[in-house]
């Protein structure tokens, strides 16, 4: 695991740069660590508590959540310039699901405490990745929302369109 300086540039690709200005990339930037993940390395694990949020910035992850049988069941897979942990650098809950990179990738980590940070000095900037957070929760919200509606579809066709 290595950790690196990020760029502005590395983040205005990302759902959290596309709200921000290439100033406010920069900034937030210098707060932010780079990490590079090899295949098949967990990101972090299901139950794990942790105030980092993550940046997809480059490659795919694997959102698994444990059965209770033995194995995991894949829900999702993260592609470039999406989120992840956003629900633990808000409130600290742990992870709901385990993250494992799906070939070699590179995430963008921002600890909450270094976020805060600016938020006196810097209170838009803070607000723009509050908002582009909550943005993708309710992108994962309405992902499973259609989800559970194909599945019921899928049991009972005379109530669906399947």
């Amino acid at each position: 695991m290595t950790k690196q300086v990020v760029t502005g540039e590395e983040l205005k690709q990302t759902a959290l740069g596309q709200e921000l200005s290439d100033e406010q990339c920069r900034l937030l930037a210098s707060v932010c660590t780079r990490r590079e993940v090899s295949n098949g390395e967990i990101l972090f694990e299901e139950g794990q508590i942790s105030d980092t949020l993550f940046i997809v910035i480059q490659g795919r992850f694997a959102v698994s959540r444990d059965t209770g049988r033995g194995f995991s069941d894949t829900l999702h897979l993260l592609e470039t310039g999406q989120l992840a942990g956003e629900s633990g650098f808000l409130d600290g809950t742990p992870h709901s699901a385990t993250l494992r990179a799906v070939g070699d990738a590179r995430v963008v980590m921002l600890d909450r405490a270094h976020l805060e940070s600016l938020l006196v000095d810097h209170p838009i900037l803070v607000y723009k990745v509050m908002r582009a957070i909550v943005h993708s929760v309710r992108e994962i919200i309405r992902r499973m929302n259609r989800q559970h509606s194909e599945l019921l579809s899928y049991i009972n066709p005379s109530i669906g369109r399947f």
